[in-house]
């Protein structure tokens, strides 16, 4: 009988506990919604070359049993402001009408999510998305309304078209034959995703997005379960390429889900990216002109990694070090 009480005590302890977190407690236990089991491992992904730098930023905190939310904001905001990366935050080519708009999502371990779209003059827009997150009854802001917001959180408004990206601008402008270049303009995003030691897991993603877009275009970077998805309890994913392609499918939902189903990270990528294919040939579309890539992340620490066509690679950190990998790709 005693057993029975202290069983039922300790299990009431538990249910308050996450149930205080899940309306904005910062304190929280240390197995908070860790399935018993998994297996507790840092670990840090994100898309591209600049991921490298990026994951240095978010181990920082993770080495240092930082929570997975900090880390994804510090790794992305490293590539948002350089200027010489041309596809994320400062420095990013701008669209038609050289104006250069950020959009950014943010996605922690309680579901809690913040998004920003079409937004200017603004170098760091994931941590516009997180006060999003934490600060207002929404979770997406967009264009002016973004902005006024971003600058009354103390932002600083400046112009984030480079010498050289506007240099770039006025050369298409020449032309003005929108056609991306696989792996270039459409290299477009950082997503990344994370597990704390905790195991708890959160991911982030910011783009400039495609490179002279028609004004007001946005893809899937700030849309929750297309450019990035967590759950906790089962993984996390984040995409990157032709974005519109990932709104079509609910990429990273989809990603997510499929691990739910029990599919490996690396197999539920590879499903992800099918769809795409069997859609674009449904359509009769040119599939050799579209590049999507996803990453994804269970609670195991395992990690997948699959995409269209040759050129993606992503960066993986934990304690044996950070390093390039390149995906795996359908068309051979």
């Amino acid at each position: 009988m005693a057993n029975r009480r202290n069983f039922i005590k300790t299990t009431a302890i538990a249910s308050v506990a996450v149930a205080l977190n899940a309306f904005g407690k910062k304190e929280e236990p240390e197995t908070a919604l860790v399935p018993k089991g998994t297996i507790r491992k840092p670990i840090v992904l994100s898309t591209w070359r600049f991921g490298i730098p990026a994951n240095e930023a978010a181990w920082e905190v993770l080495k240092n049993k930082g929570r997975a939310l900090d880390a994804v904001e510090a790794g992305v905001r490293v590539p948002e402001g350089d200027p010489n990366e041309r596809s994320v935050g400062y420095g990013g080519r701008p669209d038609r009408d050289g104006r250069v708009t950020l959009d950014a999502c943010i996605m922690d371990e309680y579901s809690n999510i913040g998004s920003v779209a079409c937004l200017e003059h603004i170098k760091h827009p994931i941590s516009v998305a997180r006060a999003v997150m934490e600060k207002t009854p929404h979770v997406m802001l967009v264009a002016e309304g973004a902005l006024q917001f971003a600058l009354l959180q103390g932002h600083k408004k400046e112009n984030l078209l480079t010498e050289a990206s506007e240099k770039e601008w006025r050369e298409w402008l020449e032309s003005s034959n929108y056609k991306p270049i696989v792996n270039i303009e459409n290299h477009d995003t950082i997503g990344m995703i994370a597990m704390d030691s905790n195991g708890n897991l959160s991911g982030a993603c910011t783009t400039s997005g495609m490179a002279y877009k028609m004004h007001g275009r946005v893809g899937d970077s700030p849309i929750i379960g297309s450019g990035l998805y967590v759950d906790n309890e089962i993984g996390a994913a984040t995409a990157t390429g032709h974005g519109e392609e990932v709104i079509r499918i609910a990429g990273c939902h989809l990603v997510v889900e499929l691990m739910r189903q029990g599919k490996s990270p690396q197999k539920a990528c590879e499903e992800a990216v099918g769809r795409i294919i069997k859609l674009t040939k449904y359509r009769n579309k040119d599939l050799n002109d579209i590049q999507v890539g996803f990453i994804a992340l269970n609670k195991k620490g395992e990690h997948g990694a699959y995409c269209i066509q040759k050129g993606f690679n992503y960066a993986k950190c934990d304690e044996t070090g950070n390093n390039l990998l390149d995906a795996n790709y359908f068309l051979k």
